[in-house]
């Protein structure tokens, strides 16, 4: 039991320490310098394997896991955006970024609109704001048709920036066929 209380101690003080020493960054240390107010990063200029400006990068990113609590966005999705940010932090422009956010399972529901959100959690869908920046950023986000049957939606209830896909493991195959890496998140 005494060894349980230490374990839990030190974790909460280890996460106190976290949540200290983010407050103590500078303004600045975080930018979202491409999809505003999502998939923070801190960017390193004389890192090691830096993407290259001069390559395309094809990837496809499997969103699978949902959101901690309705009202939060969810975080596989601002890992897309995250990987946006470095990229192009690096150099790389958006034209040479070809990323398709594919959801399914647990994170079928962030692609719903507004209403069926509401409708089904009682709150605002979070995850809308950061999919239109993707959207302008020329990220396609799409949604498993399978899953949202699955689900039980209607697929009228997808928002209309989601691109309806035949399925997720449709998509992830097809588009490895065409060159495109997997990120499984």
């Amino acid at each position: 039991m005494r060894t349980m209380m230490k374990t839990m101690m030190a974790g909460a003080l280890l996460a106190s320490a976290g949540t200290a020493m983010a407050a103590d960054m500078p303004p600045g240390f975080w930018t979202t310098p491409t999809i505003q107010g999502y998939g923070k990063i801190h960017y390193l200029a004389n890192a090691a394997y830096k993407p290259d400006p001069k390559q395309t990068y094809r990837i496809v990113f499997a969103v699978t896991q949902g959101a901690k609590s309705p009202g939060d966005v969810n975080a596989s999705l601002d890992h897309v955006a995250r990987t946006v940010n470095l990229y192009v932090a690096a150099g790389v422009p958006l034209d040479h970024l070809k990323f398709v956010a594919i959801t399914y399972g647990p994170a079928t529901p962030l692609t719903l609109d507004d209403a069926q959100y509401r409708a089904k959690f009682g709150v605002a869908n979070p995850n809308l704001p950061l999919i239109a920046e993707l959207r302008k950023a020329g990220v396609d986000v799409a949604v498993c048709a399978q899953a949202v049957a699955e689900h039980d939606f209607q697929y009228d209830w997808v928002d209309k920036r989601v691109t309806l896909a035949l399925s997720g493991l449709t998509t992830v195959t097809t588009l490895e066929h065409q060159g495109y890496d997997l990120m499984q998140l």
